[in-house]
C-alpha cells in the first residue's frame, strides 16, 4: 500500500504591522552578465586648485614681467618666467596636485603669448626684432 502523503503546513501569517515592498526595481535584464565598468579619474582636477594656481603664477609674472626696463628684456624675463612655470607644472602634474599644474600651464601659457604679442606688434609696426 502507498504511503499516505501528508500536505504541508500553510505558510504563517506575517506579523502584525508588516507592509511588503512595493515599487521593487525590475529584475536586471542579463543576470549573468559581470556589471559594466565604471570609468573615474583617480584624481579629479577641481576648480579650487586650478584657480589657485592661476592666481600664483599671475604673481609670478607679473614679478618677472616688473623687472624688465623694455620691450626686449620683458620678453626674455617672461621666457626665463615661462620655462621655469612649465618646469614647476611638469612635476606638479607627476608629483603634485594635478589642479595647480593646469593653472600654472593656463597662465603660463597666457602670459607668454601676450608677451609675444607685444614682441610681434613690435616688429611689424617698427620693423626690427626686440629680442636680438
Amino acid at each position: 500500500m502507498a504511503d499516505r502523503q501528508v500536505s504541508w503546513p500553510a505558510a504563517a501569517p506575517p506579523p502584525p504591522g508588516y507592509v511588503p515592498p512595493r515599487d521593487l526595481p525590475p529584475p536586471p535584464m542579463f543576470t549573468g552578465l559581470p556589471p559594466r565598468p565604471v570609468y573615474r579619474e583617480p584624481h579629479p582636477v577641481s576648480a579650487g586648485p586650478v584657480v589657485s594656481g592661476l592666481a600664483a603664477t599671475t604673481v609670478w609674472f607679473v614679478l618677472f614681467g616688473s623687472l624688465g626696463s623694455g620691450l626686449g628684456s620683458y620678453a626674455w624675463w617672461t621666457i626665463g618666467a615661462a620655462l621655469a612655470a612649465w618646469a614647476v607644472a611638469v612635476v606638479l602634474a607627476l608629483l603634485g596636485d594635478r589642479g595647480v599644474a593646469v593653472g600654472v600651464a593656463v597662465a603660463s601659457g597666457v602670459a607668454l603669448s601676450v608677451a609675444m604679442f607685444f614682441v610681434t606688434l613690435h616688429w611689424i609696426t617698427v620693423m626690427d626684432w626686440p629680442l636680438w
